[in-house]
C-alpha cells in the first residue's frame, strides 16, 4: 500500500483496461446472483474503481456500459434459473441455507408485485433473490426485461457517478492522485471485509455467547462470593439488556486481546513495530498540501482544548438535568481514559516517528492520545444519545461517532505524528476502557439525558471549540506537521570505510517481517548498472501481462520466461529487477537481483544516490505437473558471488555481529560507480 505499489497496479490497469471492465461485468453480474450476490463485494469495488474515471485509468462509458451489461445479464441468468427449476432450487444447498433471507424476498415481491425486480436492485440482501422468485413465479419475460433493463440503467449510473465526483475532487492531491485514487479502491474492499466480518462474529457470537452465559450461569449458581453475585446479574436473561451487555463482553474481550498484542509487540520490537516504518513511509509518499490542510484541520478537532470543551459542555447538561450518576461516569470515562493513556506514555517512552515540537509528557507516542480520548468521548456521548432515541437514529449516531473518531486516528497517521501501532493501541485501549465502564454502567437504572437536546449540545460545542482551535493554531501546525524533505548525506570515502555498516542488514517486507539479507550495496547511477549488468548476461524479467501471467498455470515454461513476483523493503517496490539464468539446469532456476533506493547521498564533488538489494535463487517447483511455483532458496552466498564476479569492481565486506552459518557467510557486496574517463578537448 506504498506509493510505487499503487503506482505500478494503476500501471497495470491503465495498460490493461479491459482486464477492470471486465472485472466490474463480473462483479455486477454477480450482484444478482442468489447467496454469490450476498458476499461479493460488488457495489464497493464498482463504486471505488468508479473514483479512477477522472485519472484516465478507465473510461467512463466502457465503465458504465460494462456494469449496465453485467446487471442485466445477471439478473436475466437469475430469472432463467427460477423459470427452469422451479421451486425445486430453494431446497438446494446453498439456498437452502438462507431460509430467513428468502422469506423477507419473497415477502418483498409479495408486496411490490411486479415492480420488484426495479425496487430490489436498490434493495441490499432480497436483490439477489428477487430476479429468481420472479422466475419462479412466472412473471411474464416481457415484463421482466422491461423492468430489468430499466433498472439497470439507474443503477449503473447510481453507483458509478459517486465513484467519479469522489474521484474527480483527488485532482487537489497533484502527483499523488492516482496511488491514492487506488488506495480508496483497496479501503473500499477491506471496509466491506471489515464489515461483514462484523456481521458474521455477531451473527455466530452471539449464539455461541448465550450458550457460554448460560453454561457460566449454571455453576455459579449458589455461589455466595460477590464477584459471583455480580456475574448472575449480568448474566440474568430476564434483563432486558442481556443481548448488550454480552456484545458488551465481545467487544471487551477483543479490544483487550488486540492492545495487549499491540502492547507486547511495541515491547518487544515484533513485525508490527517493524511494519511501522512501512506504513510511515507510504502514507508520507501520499501527502500533498491539499491533503495536509484537510488531515491538519482534522486533527485539530481532537484537540485537548476541543475535548475539554466538550466535555465541560456535556457535563454541565447532565447537572442540569440532575443526572449526576451519569454526569459522574461521563468524567471518569473522558478523565480516566487520558489519565492511563499518560502513564502508559511516560512508563514506555516510546519516541515519535520525528521531531513535532511537542513538549511534557506529549513528546512520547505509545498509545495515542487523539485515538484513546476520542474514541471514549465520542463513543460515551453516542451511546447516552442512542439509549433514549428510536432504533432508526441509532445506527447514523453510532456511525457519525465512529467516522469522526477513526478520522481523527487516521490524520495522525497520515501527519506523521504517530506510528500505526500507536493509533491501533490507543484505540483498542479506548475501547476497553469504554466497554468497561459501559459494563458497570448498564447495571444501574437508567437516568434521563434528554438524547435531542444532548445531541445538538455536543454538535454545536465540537463545531464552536473546532473552530476556534483550528483559527488559533492552524498556522503553527501548518509548520509543525510540514514536510521537511532532507535527504542525509556521507562522504563517499566514509561509506566505502565504514557507513555501509549503518545501512539495513534485513529486507522487512510491509508486514514488519524480516526476510532475506541484503547481499549487496551500490553508489552510482542506476542505468549505468543495469546497463553493466546486461552485457554480463542479465536481462530484465518478463513485464506482468495477462499472458505472462497465465505462464504462471504451466509446466513447460522456462525460468526466464516467468515474470519476477514484487518484494516490498520498507514499503516500496524495487528500482531494478534483473534475472540471470543459472545452475545446471538452466529452465528449472535463476538468479533475481532486487535494488531498492535507500535515503542517503554520498557526497564527492557531486551527490550519488545508494542503493541496497538482495541476490538471490528462485528455483521451479511443479506440484502435480499442473502449475508452476518459483520457491526462494536461502542460501545467499553463491548468487551473492556470481553478482560480483560479473561486476569485477566491488568488494566483499564482513557484517560486524552477524552471525555466519550454512546459508549466509555475513558478507555483503560494495560496488561503486567507476568515473567515467575525461574525454579531451578537441
Amino acid at each position: 500500500m506504498v506509493t510505487s505499489f499503487l503506482a505500478a497496479v494503476t500501471a497495470f490497469i491503465a495498460t490493461h483496461p479491459h482486464l477492470a471492465y471486465a472485472a466490474v461485468l463480473l462483479l455486477a453480474l454477480s450482484e444478482s446472483i442468489p447467496v454469490i450476490g450476498v458476499v461479493v463485494p460488488g457495489t464497493a469495488v464498482i463504486v471505488a474503481v468508479s473514483a479512477l474515471v477522472p485519472t484516465g485509468v478507465v473510461t467512463l462509458w466502457p465503465l458504465l456500459a460494462a456494469v449496465t451489461a453485467g446487471a442485466i445479464v445477471g439478473d436475466g441468468v437469475s430469472f432463467w434459473v427460477g423459470h427452469r427449476y422451479h421451486r425445486e432450487i430453494l431446497h438446494a444447498w446453498p439456498l437452502d441455507r438462507n431460509p430467513a433471507l428468502i422469506a423477507r424476498s419473497e415477502a418483498f415481491f409479495a408486496r411490490h408485485g411486479d415492480k420488484s425486480v426495479f425496487l430490489a436492485r436498490f434493495a441490499p440482501g432480497v436483490r439477489a433473490f428477487i430476479p429468481l422468485l420472479a422466475g419462479m413465479l412466472r412473471m411474464s419475460p416481457r415484463r421482466f426485461y422491461f423492468a430489468n433493463i430499466l433498472s439497470a440503467f439507474a443503477w449503473a449510473p447510481a453507483h458509478i457517478l459517486p465513484g467519479v465526483l469522489i474521484g474527480a475532487s483527488f485532482s487537489l492531491f497533484g502527483s499523488a492522485a492516482k496511488p491514492l485514487a487506488v488506495l480508496v479502491v483497496l479501503l473500499a474492499v477491506l471496509a466491506w471485509v471489515v464489515v461483514h466480518a462484523v456481521r458474521f462474529a455477531l451473527r455466530r457470537g452471539m449464539p455461541f455467547l448465550s450458550g457460554v452465559a448460560e453454561q457460566a450461569r449454571l455453576r455459579l449458581r449458589g455461589n455466595q462470593a460477590w464477584w459471583a453475585r455480580i456475574v448472575l446479574s449480568l448474566l440474568d436473561p430476564s434483563r432486558p439488556d442481556t443481548k448488550g451487555l454480552a456484545l458488551l463482553a465481545l467487544v471487551l474481550v477483543g479490544a483487550a486481546w488486540l492492545f495487549f498484542g499491540i502492547l507486547e509487540d511495541v515491547v518487544s520490537g515484533d513485525p508490527l513495530v517493524r511494519a511501522d516504518t512501512s506504513i510511515y513511509s507510504a502514507l508520507q509518499d501520499l501527502r500533498s498540501r491539499a491533503g495536509d490542510t484537510v488531515m491538519i484541520t482534522i486533527t485539530e478537532l481532537g484537540d485537548t482544548f476541543v475535548v475539554t470543551a466538550v466535555t465541560v459542555a456535556v457535563f454541565l447538561w447532565l447537572a442540569w438535568k440532575r443526572a449526576w450518576r451519569t454526569g459522574a461516569y461521563w468524567l471518569a470515562a473522558v478523565a480516566g481514559a487520558s489519565l492511563l493513556n499518560t502513564v502508559i506514555k511516560v512508563a514506555l517512552h516510546r519516541a515519535r516517528p520525528g521531531d513535532l515540537l511537542y513538549t511534557g509528557w506529549s513528546v512520547f507516542s505509545f498509545p495515542s492520545g487523539h485515538s484513546t480520548v476520542n474514541i471514549v468521548l465520542y463513543g460515551f456521548l453516542a451511546f447516552l444519545i442512542a439509549r433514549e432515541l428510536s432504533a432508526a437514529w441509532r445506527l447514523p449516531i453510532a456511525l457519525g461517532a465512529t467516522l469522526l473518531t477513526f478520522l481523527i486516528a487516521f490524520s495522525r497517521l497520515y501527519l506523521g505524528a504517530h506510528w500505526f501501532s500507536d493509533v491501533a493501541g490507543g484505540l483498542a485501549f479506548g475501547t476497553v476502557w469504554l466497554t468497561a465502564l459501559g459494563f458497570s454502567y448498564l447495571r444501574k437504572p437508567a437516568e434521563r439525558v434528554g438524547a435531542s437536546e444532548l445531541l445538538i449540545i455536543g454538535c454545536a460545542t465540537l463545531a464552536l471549540a473546532g473552530g476556534v482551535n483550528i483559527y488559533r493554531h492552524h498556522a503553527f501546525d501548518v509548520d509543525r506537521y510540514a514536510i521537511w524533505e532532507t535527504t542525509p548525506t556521507m562522504p563517499a570515502e566514509t561509506w566505502w570505510a565504514t557507513g555501509w555498516q549503518g545501512l539495513p542488514v534485513w529486507r522487512i517486507d510491509l508486514t514488519g517481517e524480516v526476510e532475506e539479507p541484503l547481499t549487496a550495496q551500490y553508489a552510482g547511477s542506476l542505468p549505468s548498472l543495469r546497463e553493466m549488468l546486461l552485457r554480463k548476461g542479465w536481462r530484465s524479467p518478463p513485464p506482468w501481462t495477462p499472458v505472462n501471467f497465465l505462464s504462471w498455470l504451466t509446466t513447460s515454461v522456462d525460468a526466464a520466461a516467468l515474470p519476477v513476483v514484487p518484494r516490498l523493503s520498507n514499503g516500496e517496490l524495487p528500482d531494478l529487477t534483473l534475472i540471470l539464468e543459472s545452475g545446471a539446469a538452466l529452465k528449472e532456476s535463476r538468479l533475481v537481483l532486487r535494488l531498492w533506493a535507500f535515503d542517503l547521498d554520498l557526497v564527492n564533488g557531486t551527490p550519488s544516490p545508494v542503493w541496497v538489494g538482495s541476490v538471490v535463487e528462485e528455483r521451479l517447483e511443479r506440484p502435480l505437473s499442473l502449475f508452476t511455483l518459483a520457491f526462494t532458496q536461502p542460501a545467499m552466498n553463491r548468487p551473492r558471488d556470481i553478482l560480483a564476479e560479473a561486476l569485477q569492481s566491488g568488494r566483499l565486506v564482513s557484517r560486524p555481529g552477524v552471525v555466519a552459518n550454512a546459508d549466509w557467510d555475513g558478507r555483503l557486496l560494495l560496488v561503486r560507480e567507476r568515473p567515467q574517463p575525461m574525454r579531451p578537448y578537441l
